[in-house]
């Protein structure tokens, strides 16, 4: 049974401040909404803080963290029973990180930021790291069909192994074809939701298939210790995927396995490139994909990205500019200028009105242009993708371990 209390109520509370389900509809002036599957209006980080139940991270807990500028500059901003994370990184005993994608399409850096986050807690502290891809999820999710779907999952693996995770330390599942494992621990999890959990969680759902997933997302999350036993584990997430989180925590409590509810490490949206909000492939702002080549990130920054500069070079010079809503400043804070002293000099030379908002434009083109390069480079080294994601998958041993420790030992 789990060794954590039963979570407050307000870990299984509506995560909209609107009464209503997501029905497609703008939020009005000072709403938003905050789901798995929606985002909209101007996002209140604090605000959701108080809805999902998460704390603040302390300066203590992100001087204990490795170091990264994601946490250094509150990108990665509150979390759940981080604490007890930390002192398992610090002391050398088993943790996880579970983070995952969903290939609904190309990745962009939105999506691969948090495996890089990941990348470096593993190199730092020896963390096993989950990554689970949900071709399910967004085959139930999204009007594609299972080929394409499947398309996306294989070009978005390459991505995943560019990175360049530990093998040893490292396991890719991805549902559809690692079903032998996932589908067995998911219907024992499901025992434990409810419909009525569900619609408070994720508001009301399309199909019976996607009322299911929460307990296909709660085996990832319980995996690393299905594996491997009871482990401190950690999910580094964008805020809008705390409700799978909650509910995995939720259910890790009821149910009666050798498992602790899972942690998580709450972040802000990547900001979109025509202003504050999340960075995503569904709207109409265009995002920089992670196989654009340099001359497609130069267009894309010049000519969409919102700036904070001021209507005329006059009054650039004499007032400066606003770095808080500067898009390509952002992209800088957020990952691609990890100097913190390089950083606040940019700000304020921005702010004093010595650097152009081209100017900024071009630092940051030229920073993820030379990041991309490095992760295209990877890639392109890869070899047959079937043979280069061997070493990550869970090993039969593993497979055996996980459907025992959760109660579902093989039949076959």
């Amino acid at each position: 049974m789990s060794d954590d209390t039963d979570d407050t109520p307000h870990d299984a509370a509506p995560i909209s401040n609107r009464s209503a389900a997501v029905d497609g509809a703008e939020p009005a002036d000072g709403e938003f909404t905050v789901t798995p599957y929606a985002v909209a209006g101007e996002i209140d980080y604090d605000k959701l803080l108080e809805r999902f139940g998460a704390d603040p991270l302390t300066d203590e807990q992100i001087a204990q963290f490795p170091d990264h500028p994601m946490l250094r500059r509150r990108t990665f901003y509150a979390g759940r029973d981080v604490d007890r994370y930390l002192e398992a990184a610090e002391s050398g005993v088993p943790h996880a990180i579970v983070t995952g994608r969903g290939p609904s399409g190309p990745m962009h850096l939105g999506h691969v930021l948090p495996l890089y986050l990941a990348k470096r807690f593993q190199q730092a502290t020896g963390a096993t790291v989950y990554i689970p891809l949900s071709d399910d999820e967004k085959y139930l999710a999204k009007d594609q069909s299972f080929e394409v779907i499947g398309e996306h999952t294989r070009d978005n693996l390459r991505d995943v192994l560019a990175v360049g995770f530990d093998p040893e330390r490292t396991r890719i599942v991805v549902d559809t074809a690692d079903a032998d494992v996932i589908y067995p621990i998911a219907v024992r999890l499901a025992k434990h939701l409810t419909p009525a959990t569900v619609e408070a969680v994720y508001g009301e759902q399309d199909t019976v298939g996607l009322q299911f997933y929460p307990a296909v997302q709660a085996t990832h999350l319980l995996l690393p210790q299905l594996v491997d036993g009871r482990q401190p584990t950690l999910v580094p997430i964008a805020v809008d995927q705390d409700p799978h989180v909650r509910v995995c925590r939720d259910v890790a409590a009821k149910e009666a396995l050798p498992v602790s509810k899972p942690g998580a490490l709450l972040g802000r949206f990547l900001p979109s490139l025509e202003g504050p909000g999340k960075m995503s492939t569904s709207g109409d702002a265009p995002s920089i994909e992670l196989a654009d080549d340099p001359e497609t990130v130069a267009e894309t920054i010049r000519n969409h990205a919102y700036t904070g500069g001021r209507s005329t070079l006059e009054e650039h010079r004499e007032k400066g500019g606003d770095p808080t809503v500067d898009v390509p400043f952002q992209y800088l804070r957020f990952f691609f200028e990890p100097d913190d002293e390089k950083l606040e000099a940019v700000a304020e030379r921005y702010r004093s009105g010595e650097l152009l908002s081209g100017e900024l434009k071009e630092l940051a083109i030229e920073r993820i242009a030379a990041f991309l390069d490095k992760h295209q480079q990877r890639r392109s080294a890869l070899g047959d993708l079937e043979s280069e994601l061997e070493p990550y998958r869970l090993t039969g041993a593993e497979r055996r371990r996980a459907l025992e420790r959760a109660g579902v030992p093989a039949q076959f």
